[in-house]
């Protein structure tokens, strides 16, 4: 394990929660849109307190909160240009938004310190279609998918409060060779390889849903169908009840 007083330590500079409500007119329920919080709140083992989801495969204790880096958003400015202004902090969904930790620098398992609560990092976040109406465009979630600018989830080891403004810091990394990226590098491109896929299903620290995943590969030989998860049709229709 790493213990060292040199892992790094950022600022929060937003906390945000969302309730369910329609995304635009698409017919689609979600909490993706979230708002900032100008007060501390509780964080317990499902995640912020009053953070709701349109679906229980979202949150719980493996996924209880979104952390995504707001660098990003330059990059998604620049790639879209003709809905730029849609791409500002907080538009991923994300509870916790700073800049500095990415999924380059934050690994499977790593330990963080954010005011009381105490966190551990469980997966990387897998792109769904609302992403494609959240920003009215179809591909969103495909390209996050592609490009690694996904997020990241945490578990929470000790609930407590965090607040805007609070430093969130890396307090033990466990798996420094698994950053989130190496993660992704076997989830999404080099699927054909068995190796990494065994290794992963036994990886400790990964979440139960992940390591399952996994091992279902090796067991079938065969790569999940991403296709129902990254797009419901072109974005504007209103899906069929």
């Amino acid at each position: 394990m790493v213990h060292s007083a040199d892992l790094p330590a950022f600022i929060l500079s937003e906390i945000r929660i969302g309730s369910v409500a329609e995304i635009g007119h698409s017919g689609i329920r979600s909490a993706i849109g979230k708002r900032p919080l100008g007060a501390p709140i509780r964080i317990d083992l499902n995640g912020p307190v009053g953070d709701q989801h349109a679906e229980r495969f979202h949150g719980g204790p493996e996924k209880a909160v979104l952390h995504y880096d707001s660098a990003h958003y330059a990059a998604w400015q620049a790639e879209f240009p003709d809905i730029a202004a849609a791409f500002q902090p907080g538009s991923f969904g994300e509870n916790f938004v700073s800049i500095g930790l990415s999924e380059a620098t934050v690994c499977v398992g790593d330990i963080m310190r954010a005011g009381s609560v105490l966190l551990q990092v469980s997966e990387s976040r897998q792109p769904c279609f609302k992403l494609n109406h959240r920003f009215g465009k179809d591909g969103i979630s495909r390209r996050a998918q592609e490009s690694g600018r996904t997020g990241w989830f945490y578990r929470v080891l000790e609930p407590g409060e965090v607040a805007a403004g609070d430093v969130i810091t890396v307090v033990d990394r466990p798996l420094p060779d698994w950053p989130i990226t190496r993660l992704q590098r076997y989830l999404y491109h080099m699927t054909d390889n068995v190796e990494a896929a065994r290794l992963l299903s036994e990886l400790p620290h990964l979440s139960p849903g992940f390591r399952a995943l996994f091992a279902k590969r090796v067991e079938t030989g065969r790569v999940e169908n991403w296709e129902s998860r990254l797009s419901n049709g072109p974005v504007g229709r209103r899906p069929s009840a």
